[in-house]
């Protein structure tokens, strides 16, 4: 099993814009150094507790300061912004990063962000697909293009000057695109199997309780069969929150569990946007008659983050893996550093002592 990094940080809304956009590039810099194999970073326009606006201009940040990671858009949101945008610059980053970008694309799920585009209210699922056949045909076809849907229009016709490459976007490094992946946040979800059905693979998201990250795969399974290409847990990312210490578990409880640290804080937003006005209660209830108002920051935080010393949380990961299945990478989750230092050697421990003990187990097994 590989180790990656998924990152939708969120930071209080108090805390300065430099000082966290700074913290989170240092956190996958530490990640690259410390040989995870990939990390995702997620964008919203209209959110000041996660305020990276751009996942692309972030990771464009990152390009000559790493090394040997992948770096990954999680997500695009594809309906807020146009098809020839997204075609141009993910190109671009795809040529700095020379292959190391892997590309996650999304109908995006914060209802602020589509209200500021003007697609609140409308068919954001239609809008994501048209986006992504655009951008696809862009790249596959050649100018002018012409491509015309109910929601984008992609033309060059009447302005280019082909002999000097005016009119022409750029393709992609990797061809004939880079691999691309989508979030999988609705049990049992149809997306899955869609995205699948197309040659896409999943990452399943990491405020899920298990047994929704575990019906991810039957979609999975359902949209290579119909594909006809054979489906591969090594393909299948979960990510998951994780907090390790060296041999204190009472600490890591206090940090990851209750209201003295940032997953408590974590949760508390993501309650209030998914709960409170998202109506998705149902991804934190094991059972529909559980009341809303029980889902609360302690209960899922205690749920839903693995915490302890090494040797806890090496028996979590394993007893985790035994509820959903087998999967490819475990995505560690990036929170605020409220505590730098213990932030940082969690993910050192994650990264030294957890995964070499999580693969060797799963090797005796």
């Amino acid at each position: 099993m590989k180790l990656g990094m998924f990152m939708m940080p969120l930071h209080p809304p108090n805390r300065k814009a430099y000082e966290t956009l700074q913290e989170d590039r240092e956190a996958i810099i530490l990640a690259d150094r410390l040989g995870y194999s990939e990390a995702y970073v997620g964008e919203h326009v209209t959110d000041l507790a996660e305020n990276i606006t751009s996942c692309l201009m972030f990771l464009c940040s990152l390009a000559f300061n790493t090394h040997q990671i992948r770096l990954g858009s999680g997500t695009i949101n594809m309906p807020n912004s146009h098809p020839a945008a997204i075609a141009a610059q993910v190109s671009m980053i795809d040529h700095l990063l020379q292959g190391r970008f892997i590309m996650g694309i999304s109908p995006g799920g914060l209802m602020s962000d589509a209200e500021v585009f003007g697609n609140f209210g409308k068919n954001r699922l239609d809008m994501f697909v048209e986006s992504i056949d655009m951008v696809l045909k862009i790249w596959s076809g050649d100018a002018p293009y012409d491509l015309e849907g109910n929601f984008f229009k992609v033309s060059t016709a009447r302005t280019m000057i082909p002999e000097i490459g005016q009119g022409t976007i750029l393709k992609p490094f990797q061809q004939p695109h880079p691999p691309i992946v989508v979030t999988a946040v609705a049990p049992f979800s149809k997306g899955v199997a869609s995205a699948a059905a197309r040659g896409w693979d999943p990452i399943s998201a990491n405020f899920l309780l298990p047994q929704w990250v575990k019906s991810h795969w039957p979609s999975y399974v359902e949209g290579c069969t119909k594909a006809q290409r054979p489906p591969d847990p090594a393909q299948w990312r979960v990510a998951k929150s994780i907090f390790v210490t060296d041999d204190d578990d009472a600490l890591a409880k206090r940090y990851a569990h209750t209201s003295e640290g940032p997953y408590h804080f974590y949760f508390k937003q993501l309650i209030r946007k998914l709960v409170g006005f998202g109506g998705r209660a149902n991804l934190f209830k094991a059972d529909e008659s559980i009341a809303d108002d029980q889902i609360t920051p302690d209960r899922v935080s205690s749920q839903l983050v693995i915490a302890g010393s090494v040797n806890k949380v090496v028996d979590e990961i394993l007893a985790f893996r035994e509820q959903v299945g087998d999967f490819g990478t475990l995505l560690y989750a990036g929170h605020d550093w409220l505590d730098p230092k213990l932030a940082k050697r969690s993910m050192t421990l994650m990264a030294e002592k957890v995964m070499p003990a999580v693969n060797a187990a799963i090797g005796a097994t």
